[in-house]
This record gives structure tokens, sequence and C-alpha cells, in this order.
């Protein structure tokens, strides 16, 4: 299924967090204190320069990413969101969606947020076990997490939260009675990860010293394939890789994303797509804020895409998704051939074993292929 190629996504980054989790990878930073007015400027400017080379189109998703956006007052959100629904024409069914923890100083700010604009709030949660939570490195209990939770729902139409599984020394039964409460809470979404120990945390050095031990992947595939059974029956099934979502309740923000559409990223560290040109700003705050002082935006890099490295881009980002890709509008949208998309050699081979299906028309990777699904991407993706 296509979105309208009119419609496009801004993201927008705040980087900083109250603390660093041992799991996290992403461009978050602590700092003692942030100058809120003079950061609120900075991403105005930052939000008009993309608005200067990218003035057509239609905005469909406005999507405050972290770090940690619930520690930005909501007089800057609100500032934000008029700055960008005044440069640009937006859709009647504008998703305005901002990631927060679940600490009971944020969920204060969740009625005022509410009123500057905000209509989805994704909360990290991450675990519905105190244990568990003390180990991840968050602050919040389950219960101020609950607490949260309740309250955010009482604020905002559409919530999602996150949790984190495959943790060391979770058993099937402990996931499955962990996932049973969180399905009961009647969020129309939920987005489920395994714990993945990535390059450059704090829990990659803990493993390399034996600190912990991860989970293992025989198990953490028993896990996932628990995990989409519960949440089909509960509704919610999955539209991607790691997201569950009642009918009609998907992130439209990430949809724009995997189904390869115009995403406009401002803030540090922030990646964006616009129109076939890929766009990286500053990942540090202060050398962010320095390129905003010096040149009105906080670009640190664009590069022209070639046809072949967007249809890459567009394959493998559609491939997550449960819906496939339209290979033939794929093919089209580039100007080039389907024999240049994949190796139709491996193609044959993994269709008979049951985890992909390729037709001229479209591709999908199948429920047995999801475990596999980055080897899979690996082997038949050509370009």
């Amino acid at each position: 299924m296509a979105d309208d190629p009119m419609q496009f996504a801004l993201y927008i980054h705040w980087p900083f967090c109250v603390s660093k989790c041992p799991y996290c990878d992403f461009n978050s930073h602590v700092r003692d204190s942030v100058d809120q007015p003079l950061w609120r400027s900075a991403l105005i400017a930052d939000i008009n320069y993309e608005a200067q080379l990218r003035p057509q189109g239609v905005l469909r998703s406005i999507f405050f990413g972290g770090g940690t956006p619930s520690l930005m007052p909501p007089e800057t959100v609100a500032a934000l969101i008029d700055t960008a629904t005044k440069l640009w024409p937006v859709a009647d069914n504008l998703e305005i969606t901002l990631e927060a923890n679940p600490s009971s100083v944020e969920a204060a700010k969740f009625s005022a947020l509410s009123l500057a604009g905000i209509n989805r709030v994704s909360l990290g949660l991450q675990s519905l076990d105190d244990t568990a939570l003390k180990f991840l490195g968050r602050a919040h209990s389950v219960n101020e997490g609950l607490a949260a939770l309740e309250t955010a729902q009482s604020h905002f139409g559409r919530v999602n939260f996150d949790l984190i599984y495959a943790l060391p020394g979770q058993s099937e039964a402990a996931w499955q009675s962990e996932l049973t409460r969180a399905l009961s809470f009647g969020t129309s979404h939920l987005s489920l990860y395994q714990l993945t120990i990535e390059p450059g945390t704090r829990f990659a050095t803990m493993v390399q010293a034996k600190a912990f031990e991860p989970a293992d992947p025989d198990h953490g595939a028993t896990l996932f394939e628990l995990t989409a059974d519960m949440t089909a029956r509960a509704g919610l099934p999955a539209y991607e890789t790691s997201n569950h979502a009642a009918p009609g309740q998907e992130s439209q923000h990430n949809l724009i994303y995997w189904r390869y559409g115009t995403y406009l990223g401002i803030g540090p560290g922030a990646h964006g797509r616009r129109d076939g040109i890929a766009t990286e700003r500053h990942k540090k705050p202060e050398n962010w804020m320095n390129a905003i002082a010096r040149n009105q935006h906080g670009i640190a890099r664009e590069d022209a895409l070639t046809r072949e490295e967007s249809a890459r881009e567009a394959l493998v980002m559609g491939l997550r998704l449960a819906e496939g890709v339209d290979v033939a509008g794929l093919c089209a949208r580039f100007n080039i051939a389907q024999t240049a998309l994949f190796d139709e050699a491996k193609v044959g081979h993994l269709s008979q074993l049951g985890l992909i299906d390729v037709t001229p028309d479209h591709a999908r990777v199948l429920p047995a292929g999801r475990l596999l699904l980055d080897g899979i991407l690996a082997e038949i993706v050509t370009i």
C-alpha cells in the first residue's frame, strides 16, 4: 500500500536525557543545564531551513524523538508545532507524536503537552518488572510507569508504549505473563523489542567483561513467535517486525519511513530523506548549535542518492512491513528492472523454504522468515 507522495513527515530530535541507559545507542546526551529559549530558536531555524528547500507537500506527521523529548517545556513543543504547521499545509488527520519517559515529573506535563498539540504519545515503560527496570537502568518503577500510562490515556487519543524482552534469564512463562498484562491496558499500539547488545553501549562493555550473558538466540526466537501469536490473537497484529497495532492505529510517521516516503529530520543527529537527498545533522549538541549559529541550519552532510541506492533503501525498509513491497511500483518509481533488485537464485531458494514470497508485482517476508530478516535481506538484495 503506497502513501500519498505529496505527504511527508517531520522528525524533531531532542538529544537530552536525565541519564544514559546502558542498552541505548541513540544520539542522547546528559547535560547539567539546557538553555531552553536558545534551543527553541535553534530548532525553529533548522525547520525554517528545511522549508526553504522543500516548501511543497502536505505535512502528515510530526514526531518528537530523542533523547527524552518529554523533558522539553510544553511551550517549546507548541512553538515548534506552530512553526511547522504555518510553513506547510497539513493533512486533516495530522499525527503529532512525542516520546516520553514515564516518570511522575514528566507525566505532570501531559495535560500541557496535549494543549500544545500532541495527539499521540509513546511511553518508554520498557518492562513491567521492577528488577528488570533496575537492570535496564531505568529511573522509574512499575507503579510509576503505570500511573503515567493511565495519565497518558486520559490526555491523548492514541498511546503506545515500549517493552523490551528476551532479557537475561527471562523465561517463556515470565514474558507470556508480562505481555498478557501489557495487552490488558487497552492501548492500540505496542512496540516490543528484543534486547540487543549494541556496540559502544555500557551493556556491550558488560557482556565483554562477562558481567552477564545475553539470551540465547533460539530462546529469543521462541519469545518472538510467542509475541506474534499473542498480539495477533489480541487484535494487535505485527504490521512491522517489532510494532503491533489494531487496524488503523499504525504509526503514520513510521509508515512513511518504511514505505520510503519523504521525511525531514531536524535537530542533533537527525537523518532525513529529502527528494533523493540523504541529510544528516551534526550529532553532538554543541556542534549542531554552532552550525546553527554559522549557517542557520545544523546539516553536517547531504548526499545525493543514485536510483539504485534509493531503490535498495526502499526495498530494505519495505520488507520490514507485513504488507511487503509493491515491487512493480518500486521499479517504476526508480526506473530499474526487478532483476536489478533481487538475486533471483537466492530468492528462489528462500521461497522454497517458505521464508519469502516474491512475484513480479510484490515481495514480502513470510512469518517464518521474520526471525531471519537481517540475513534474508543480506542474501537477496543485489544493489
